[in-house]
């Protein structure tokens, strides 16, 4: 399981001119399901995003994390994190789950957060336009 997190002022996403999901500062979330991932990962994952320091202390370094600011979240599924990029020059999909187990995790995912901070979410599997303002810029790509 994969989260591209970005720091954010704001961040919106839109299905068909309509926005389905927006958020004020925090963490803009893309997350990409894998073969064999599972709803221990994604609270592993889960817990990695909401604790990594990423926001700045009142002496400006990363030591803050999404909890410690009670920032919120952005979740957007994106299975294009999932590919094989190795070889060539078009990307691979055979990492990525299927649509179906990618959607419950996507969900899982997104309900376990919602629990801990406010979050908002994109429509999976839905053409997409997300914006943000990243702040820094800042991002980082987590693994588990």
């Amino acid at each position: 399981m994969i989260a591209l997190i970005q720091r954010v002022r704001s961040a919106s996403v839109t299905v068909s001119d309509n926005v389905v999901g927006q958020t004020g500062p925090g963490l803009l979330v893309l997350l990409g399901v894998q073969k064999g991932d599972s709803e221990e990962k994604a609270d592993r994952l889960l817990k990695k995003v909401l604790n990594y320091r990423v926001f700045s202390d009142p002496e400006g370094r990363m030591n803050l994390s999404l909890m410690d600011v009670g920032g919120e979240m952005l979740v957007v599924s994106q299975f294009t994190l999932a590919a094989d990029t190795r070889k060539g020059t078009r990307p691979g999909f055979s990492t990525a789950a299927a649509p179906a187990d990618a959607e419950l995790l996507y969900d899982y995912f997104s309900a376990q957060a919602a629990q801990k901070v406010t979050v908002a979410t994109g429509q999976f599997g839905a053409d997409m336009q997300v914006s943000l303002v990243n702040d820094g810029p800042v991002t980082f790509w987590l693994e588990v």
